[in-house]
């Protein structure tokens, strides 16, 4: 087990690295482009940072492992929402865009809805993601990605900050290695992660919910930790709600096409959690300062997913 600790720190430091290159070169390409922040923490950054998701759920879902499917994007979802924006809220408190607060957060909700119910309405006997729901989440993907896209014509550049963005091989560079590094990483991280859980008797259910979880977020930790250290909070508040919708309406619906998926309605708990997270996210927009997530809700944040895990925890043992 001593090889595999050291493959976790090592995977975990990479992240750390990459995430720091990602955070340049995508701060750098938004000021090249004369793009907003936002718009790239909700696109390039928020993508690279599914891509462990992605390739475990693929790897699960062709390997029959259902539990470890939904259990990593609900777990990935969770660990973005309470971990992440709590611990780079408690580093910067974080101002978050008015069309954030009235447009992707509520996106992120309408979707994790639209999963529930997908999965909790029977289709012949079974339970299930099937092939039909994942062509009208990828439809649905494209369709943000259109709102992307409309917001980038929108953009006002002459409201940005002017600064030298260097020069465009290094922006470059420092994305791609940034977003390969942070693959690499992950797999890192969740290969060793696994191995350690099962030497120790853990159910696959909450290796997907926790661990698996919050090894293939830890690119979107590193990078909201990273933006918020910055002081560039539209990139740690987009990358996090960006990867949340890219996770259930790309990543669901890519794996659900590929090979239709078996829902465990003890999930539904889990999709529970995620919709009071979305919904105090929310709320928190309008208390205290408007339109920002204070350190205090940080923290609650924190403790809650604290309380969540534990419970998970407790049900196991």
């Amino acid at each position: 087990m001593t090889t595999e600790i050291i493959l976790l720190i090592l995977g975990i430091a990479l992240l750390i690295l990459c995430a720091e290159w990602l955070v340049s070169g995508s701060s750098s390409l938004a000021r090249r482009f004369k793009l907003s922040d936002l718009t790239i923490g909700l696109t390039i950054v928020a993508f690279g940072t599914s891509s462990p998701e992605m390739v475990v759920n693929l790897f699960a879902s062709t390997s029959h492992h259902q539990d470890i499917v939904f259990g990593n994007i609900l777990g990935s979802n969770n660990f973005n929402l309470y971990v992440i924006l709590g611990i780079a809220g408690l580093i910067y408190p974080l101002k978050v865009q008015i069309s954030t607060v009235w447009k992707e957060i509520p996106m992120s909700f309408i979707a994790l809805i639209l999963m529930f119910m997908m999965v909790n309405i029977p289709f012949g006997g079974h339970r299930m993601l099937g092939r039909i729901d994942g062509i009208i989440m990828l439809l649905l993907f494209m369709l943000f990605q259109y709102y992307i896209y409309h917001q980038i014509k929108n953009y006002d550049p002459e409201h940005a900050v002017h600064t030298n963005p260097g020069p465009l091989w290094k922006t470059i560079a420092f994305i791609v290695a940034g977003l390969a590094g942070l693959v690499i990483g992950g797999r890192l991280v969740v290969s060793n992660a696994v191995l350690i859980a099962k030497a120790m008797g853990v159910s696959e259910k909450i290796i997907g919910l926790t661990i698996i979880a919050a090894g293939t977020s830890l690119p979107e930790l590193a990078t909201s930790a990273v933006a918020a250290w910055k002081k560039n909070p539209d990139i740690a508040v987009g990358n996090i709600i960006g990867s949340n919708i890219f996770n259930i309406l790309l990543i669901g619906g890519l794996v659900s096409v590929i090979n239709p998926v078996e829902y465990n309605p003890l999930f539904n708990t889990d999709f529970y959690v995620l919709a009071v997270g979305t919904i105090l996210l929310f709320i928190s927009m309008f208390t205290s300062q408007k339109q920002k997530l204070d350190r205090w809700e940080a923290a609650m944040l924190l403790l809650l997913y604290a309380g969540y895990t534990s419970w998970l925890i407790m049900k196991e043992v």
